[in-house]
């Protein structure tokens, strides 16, 4: 995530999307601030320091983690997520969980907070850049091969299926073995595309590994920037989904996964011009009469 794309996204959901890969002392910082946003707001630095147990020095680290220029930005956006959740805005959904016991009607809020939210979030902050170049590749590629495991699994076969239908040598595996097989058969100028919410898949990030040395260019999408499967990647696409209790893997998730595959597939679409609108068509017309009349 970029630091500008960072200044748009909703703070908690940028220190979750970090937390996996800070150091311990920067994770009790990150605990402070999403267990008191607002509170955060009116420390000094020092203050916030003590609150964490740790040192001023970490405190600016942990900003530099978050995309932020240091701990006066915090403090600003530590502010604003407060103002939001003061409003009502956030208030359903504080912390981003569904507590033990919860009534439906609280239930149906988080969860259609979260899912609206992580398309919002996640395309605040997505990098047009780089998500131009992974076009630029996937429009260029001989063989592109997508993989995921679980939920994310669902995903890889959807990107799949949609530059298939558009002219695309596109493959989708449905276990690690098939994938592994499949990136040790790319070459230079193929596309090997990685997908794991959490970053940490080892059979996703052994997957891009293997492309990566048969010399293909490799892509991830996760929520966490500094997770393995990101560090592996050539590039690496950044979803903004924040999970809520009960909902490991959930709708969220996929939802932010799925708006960056559609952003991706219109990209590839529009260049390929006629040709992809004349395969759609075809394609389109193929199952045509696999549809029952009204």
């Amino acid at each position: 995530m970029s630091t500008e794309s960072s200044k748009s996204v909703n703070l908690l959901t940028v220190v979750n999307g970090v937390l996996p890969s800070l150091t311990a002392a920067e994770a009790r910082v990150a605990h402070v601030v999403l267990g008191d946003p607002g509170g955060v707001a009116e420390l000094t630095i020092t203050a916030l320091a003590e609150a964490a147990e740790t040192s001023e020095a970490t405190v600016i680290r942990f900003c530099r983690s978050l995309g932020l220029d240091g701990h006066r930005q915090l403090r600003l956006r530590a502010a604003q997520t407060a103002a939001r959740q003061e409003s009502g805005l956030d208030r359903q959904v504080a912390g981003g969980d569904i507590p033990v016991g919860a009534d439906m009607k609280r239930i149906i809020e988080t969860v259609a907070y979260a899912d609206s939210h992580a398309v919002q979030d996640t395309v605040h902050s997505l990098d047009a850049d780089t998500c131009s170049t992974v076009v630029d590749l996937l429009a260029a590629a001989g063989r592109i091969e997508v993989f995921g495991i679980g939920a994310s699994g669902f995903v890889a076969d959807d990107l799949a299926q949609k530059l298939h239908r558009i002219g695309h040598t596109v493959f989708s595996w449905p276990d690690v073995h098939a994938g592994l097989t499949g990136a040790a058969l790319l070459r230079a100028g193929d596309v090997a595309v990685g997908i794991s919410h959490t970053g940490k898949t080892t059979d996703t990030v052994d997957f891009l590994a293997c492309a990566a040395e048969r010399g293909a260019h490799t892509v991830a999408l996760t929520n966490h920037p500094r997770s393995p499967v990101a560090t592996v990647a050539e590039h690496a696409l950044i979803t903004a989904a924040r999970e809520t209790t009960f909902r490991s893997g959930a709708t969220a998730s996929r939802i932010a996964q799925l708006t960056v595959i559609d952003c991706l597939f219109v990209g590839v679409a529009a260049k390929g011009g006629k040709t992809a609108t004349e395969a759609l068509a075809t394609t389109a017309a193929a199952v045509a009469g696999r549809r029952r009349n009204a």
